[in-house]
């Protein structure tokens, strides 16, 4: 049996599950509640496809069924283009058939009058699809790759066309499909009829257009926006490339306490940054109240507004360009650096003309991954803004609230993607037809030259001040775990750990009775699942994207980039309203909170992958394939150990995003599944802040536990060999004698 037949025969035993043994609808207890499994045969909602058109009289998915059946006979006959035709055509029209029937049949029957005019009246409807119709679907899928590769696109390589064509439709499921679904909203009237008025008005709104700054008014928020985001990106590349610098290329000390300092503030809710700034310098804050009583400073508003934004958003997004930097740092091959100065050149010149230009993939990465981050931060203007409004604030109040505005929401997330994808365009046109390759597969042995005086001193101006600045930072946070009430009754106390995360003995058993860990234990469930499946696609998409050429693939990354530019509000507002009806309904589960940090932080780990495999030699995977390794095998076994850095970063960020993020999670949190950041929301709302800080100080713990944990299962990367002492040669004459003796 060949390998094309074996493929084919997985792909037709997990289309036949899908119709004989699973569910074909979504149940109400949820898939692994298992329930179904005494009731599949006789109960309509757990019945699989076959029961369901013999029983049930829901004759529609008989064509669904037929299409496999179609494809059954090709599996008899011999690789060729008949062959390959016959299961794209098969697979095409059950995939098509599938999302019309989904989406044209919802609970009472037809949705659309025109279909029910063209096919008559239905007596039964159905509910949103379940995992036999959602496996079927991917049997179609794999049905279509398959046939792809018999028909020789990309070198007949299976696994790579199957990655593509799950990873597109994964993208499009979760990224496009609920943003346009939000966009059609935007241009609808209530009875769904086309009204685009909404869209036109707002998109001539002066409010956001205003060039007042210019003449000593206020900017709009689109230009207030763009200057913030500028600003913060370039203050936090810079911050990480000195952090990088420092703990790569510097003797100084507590180098892994440093590293452990950067990783802070990623792992805080934003909102709680902003929380310990306002009590640092807020008008009542530490600092504030300590220079009007020495020098007789008036307390003033500078924090809340751009400022204070700023300041918040470099504190927060540092770390992310620290992490994308590192591995870059690290992988600049010392041999060039040596060479450089073998021919004379100082250090200075040496880092100048070869080290920093070799980082130049990782810095423009960094600059807009913190670009982009700026855009969609919610938390630190929700809290800080003031007056000074930006868009994804502005987006929020837009859809929350008396304003109650999807086309304003619209409008305001098309300029804020525009420009995100201006700066997307500017990186690529960067970075066209250079070559960054380090890693060749060659011996490569040496370490790294130091840095240059004056930068070096420097790096220490900039690293050392802003790492005293963030542990005074996080020393508020944690103390305002202990104070009673801030500046109302600053006694110590543990009843905010208690209230939050008390627990008792009861016969022998432990009985949480604090009132977060309901919340804490599906938090650290969702964000388990969903960091390693973050990882898994984002470095697959990388690898794909820089080492496969297939067509599309500039559409297919613009698409990775849409979620990553869209703020976290309009994420969580599409999300509602993709999935809130069928065919595909999860709103209120946890797999919509998966979903949504997957596809939203995937990004971080695409473009982390991306820089990092720009400095590996294309030679490493032709040698292996030359060697008659497959393309997986070349990509578990070659690049993956050469991505270590990128993996722990991804698995980090990932992880750290699913605990911290507020803007979508606020929308798709529900009863059963709340996470801890919508639960602090709640808190600081009903005044409790003590316990917020508190809920947000076991978090950080939690989270530096983890990150560690990721750290030790991932390792290090080895680039070259350990430089070890040469025993001493013995001469010939001492080895007779000692022969002798």
């Amino acid at each position: 049996m060949n390998a094309q037949n074996r493929r084919l025969d997985g792909a037709l035993v997990l289309g036949a599950l899908a119709v004989l043994l699973l569910p074909w609808y979504s149940q109400e207890a949820g898939f692994f509640d298992f329930g179904w499994l005494g009731t599949l045969w006789q109960d309509q909602a757990s019945a699989p496809a076959l029961w369901q058109i013999i029983t049930f009289q829901r004759p529609w998915l008989l064509i669904a069924l037929l299409m496999l059946l179609v494809c059954a006979p090709a599996r008899l006959l011999p690789v060729s283009r008949l062959r390959s035709q016959l299961l794209m055509g098969a697979s095409v029209i059950g995939i098509l058939f599938l999302l019309f029937e989904g989406h044209a049949i919802g609970y009472s029957g037809w949705n659309w009058q025109w279909s029910e005019q063209l096919f008559g009246a239905l007596s039964d409807g159905q509910p949103a699809f379940g995992a036999g119709a959602i496996l079927l679907i991917t049997t179609f899928l794999l049905l279509f790759s398959f046939a792809l590769a018999e028909r020789g696109v990309l070198k007949g390589d299976a696994f790579v066309v199957a990655a593509i064509v799950l990873l597109v439709a994964l993208v499009t499921t979760f990224v496009l499909y609920p943003v346009l679904s939000m966009f059609v909203s935007s241009v609808q009237d209530v009875d769904g009829s086309f009204k685009p008025d909404g869209l036109i008005a707002n998109m001539q709104d002066p409010a956001i257009w205003s060039l007042g700054c210019l003449k000593g008014a206020s900017c709009g928020t689109a230009w207030r926006t763009l200057t913030l985001a500028l600003m913060t990106a370039s203050g936090s590349t810079l911050l990480g490339l000195a952090f990088a610098l420092a703990a790569t290329r510097t003797p100084l000390p507590f180098k892994k306490g440093l590293r452990l300092l950067t990783i802070l503030p990623i792992i805080t809710p934003p909102f709680v940054i902003g929380l310990a700034l306002m009590l640092l310098f807020g008008r009542a804050g530490v600092v504030t109240e300590l220079l009007a009583s020495l020098f007789g400073i008036e307390p003033g508003r500078w924090l809340y507004g751009l400022t204070g934004i700023w300041i918040a958003q470099v504190l927060s997004f540092t770390p992310i360009a620290f992490l994308v930097l590192i591995g870059v740092v690290e992988g600049v091959s010392p041999s060039l650096e040596e060479a450089s100065q073998t021919l004379r050149a100082n250090r200075w010149r040496t880092f100048r003309y070869v080290s920093l230009p070799l980082m130049a993939p990782g810095l423009a990465n960094a600059f807009l991954i913190s670009f982009i981050e700026s855009m969609a931060d919610f938390g630190n203007p929700m809290v800080l803004g003031g007056s000074h409004g930006v868009l994804s604030t502005e987006i929020f109040f837009s859809v929350v609230g008396a304003q109650n505005d999807p086309s304003r929401a619209a409008v305001l997330a098309i300029i804020l993607l525009c420009f995100t994808l201006s700066a997307f365009i500017l990186q690529r046109l960067w970075l066209a037809g250079k070559n960054f390759a380090t890693v060749t597969g060659k011996g490569d042995s040496g370490t790294h030259c130091g840095l240059p005086r004056g930068l070096r001193y420097g790096v220490y101006a900039l690293v050392i001040p802003w790492g005293l600045f963030t542990l005074v930072v996080y020393g508020m946070i944690l103390i305002g775990g202990f104070v009673q009430s801030w500046g109302l009754d600053n006694s110590l106390t543990l009843g905010h750990y208690a209230r939050a995360f008390g627990f008792q003995w009861n016969n022998g058993q432990i009985a949480w009775t604090g009132v977060a860990w309901n919340s804490f234990w599906t938090t650290l469930e969702i964000a388990l699942i969903a960091a390693p499946l973050t990882a898994i696609v984002g470095l697959l998409t990388a690898w794909l994207i820089v080492r496969q050429k297939f067509a599309g693939r500039q559409t297919f990354e613009f698409m990775l980039m849409l979620s990553f530019a869209i703020p976290g509000t309009v994420i969580g507002v599409s999300y509602i309203m993709a999935y809130n009806l069928p065919p595909l309904e999860i709103t209120g589960t946890a797999l919509i909170l998966v979903a949504c940090f997957v596809f939203r932080n995937m990004p971080v780990g695409v473009r982390g992958g991306i820089a990092a495999m720009s400095q590996l030699d294309r030679s490493l995977d032709e040698a292996s394939l030359t060697l008659r390794a497959s393309s997986f095998r070349t990509l578990r076994k070659v690049i993956l150990p050469l991505l270590k850095p990128a993996i722990s970063a991804a698995l980090v960020y990932a992880f750290v995003r699913a605990i911290t993020s507020i803007s979508a999670v606020i929308f798709l949190v529900s009863a059963q599944y709340n996470m801890a950041t919508s639960y602090i929301v709640g808190l600081v709302e009903n005044g409790e802040y003590g316990v917020a800080i508190a809920y947000s100080s076991v978090l950080i713990v939690v989270m530096l536990a983890v990150i560690l944990t990721f750290q030790l299962l991932v390792g290090e990367r080895r680039l070259r060999r350990a430089i070890t002492a040469t025993p001493p040669v013995t001469p010939p004459a001492a080895l007779h004698q000692e022969n002798a003796l």
